[in-house]
């Protein structure tokens, strides 16, 4: 059953949550239209990183499960497959919000053990997704870490990060903070129809202009670039002399990878939007989730130059990072030293673990 707040009656329609030991109540809203909350009370905010993992942080925090930005190609469907949801439109659709969580994190970060260790935010679901206008659950969860002087990252393609930018510049002058802003399609009907539930790509260059005026170094994730579609000399150039023009430090790119559950999402997006591609992608992930390594040769001989060429150096077209850093400094202009940063590798690459319990 759900809760709707508008009409004050619960409906059967909604997927019972898998777990609901920990569920608080479901709610529908008019602003969030087609949209359900399911709030939650989390056991624990911190996620630790396996140790086999190439990731250059070893722990992450997700307030949100589930992603109203509702990109069709994103890595983290298959996850909501965990709750009993379907990785389709329940994941875009059932938002799981731990509504705890800053309580949660500030006793975790407070404890004696806790090293500071990186902590990265949006490896999973975005943290500033729409949801976020609701609960606001991140200025909570910047000031845990940052009362525990814990460094940290976003990534986001949420411009609801404008809000918090005057708390990060504060947080920055005495702990490392990194901003990233993904931005992987630079064409507005394109756009619309890939990621739906996002913002603009204007608005998004926007908020790298707001947060680089405050003396972020922000880097561009460029990701997924897919076949076909954003891969065209035209269309990189124009993508990347917008970045530069916005005023961010770098661009980290990388070609589209499908995982189960993104994979048959955005399929279904080809047979129904550009069904002339289906055969070649269905051929390229044939094998494997990644695109080819000759793919990537290919893509890494056209854009490298192009990054070259507006100042934007990242790093190659790597789907296994291991050394190259996202490079971030403190607001405060008059500084140069450069902060400890995260490694910047691609979204793609965080996965959740399998969780057989929900919160």
């Amino acid at each position: 059953m759900r809760w709707n707040e508008a009409s004050g009656s619960t409906d059967p329609s909604t997927p019972v949550l898998f777990g609901t030991k920990g569920l608080v109540r479901s709610v529908q809203t008019p602003e969030f239209s087609g949209i359900t909350f399911h709030e939650v009370l989390a056991k624990s905010a911190l996620n630790k990183v396996p140790q086999s993992s190439s990731m250059p942080f070893s722990w992450t925090v997700n307030p949100y499960r589930g992603c109203s930005h509702a990109c069709v190609y994103c890595f983290a469907r298959n996850t909501h497959r965990y709750l009993d949801l379907d990785s389709g439109t329940d994941f875009d659709r059932q938002v799981v919000v731990k509504i705890n969580i800053a309580d949660v994190l500030a006793a975790e970060v407070a404890r004696p053990t806790w090293a500071r260790d990186h902590v990265a935010l949006g490896t999973n679901t975005d943290p500033y997704q729409r949801a976020e206008g609701r609960y606001s659950l991140m200025p909570g969860i910047i000031t845990a870490l940052a009362e525990q002087s814990t460094p940290m990252s976003i990534l986001t393609k949420g411009t609801l990060l404008r809000r918090d930018l005057p708390l990060l510049a504060r947080v920055a002058e005495d702990a490392p903070v990194e901003i990233s802003m993904s931005i992987a399609v630079h064409d507005d009907a394109l756009q619309q129809s890939l990621e739906p539930g996002t913002p603009t790509t204007k608005a998004r260059l926007a908020t790298v202009r707001a947060a680089a005026d405050l003396g972020f170094d922000v880097t561009v994730f460029m990701m997924p670039i897919m076949p076909k579609l954003t891969d065209s000399r035209d269309h990189l150039e124009s993508a990347l002399r917008a970045i530069r023009d916005a005023g961010a430090a770098r661009v980290v790119y990388g070609a589209l990878h499908l995982r189960p559950g993104a994979r048959e999402w955005i399929f279904g997006w080809l047979e129904r939007e550009r069904p002339e591609l289906l055969p070649r992608y269905r051929r390229m992930y044939a094998g494997s989730s990644y695109a080819s390594k000759e793919y990537r040769r290919w893509l890494g001989e056209r854009i490298n130059p192009l990054i070259d060429r507006y100042g934007l150096r990242g790093r190659s077209d790597d789907d296994y990072p291991a050394t190259s850093r996202m490079r971030g400094r403190r607001p405060d202009a008059d500084r140069t030293s450069q902060q400890a940063g995260a490694l910047a590798a691609p979204v793609q690459l965080f996965a959740a673990p399998k969780q057989q319990a929900l919160f």
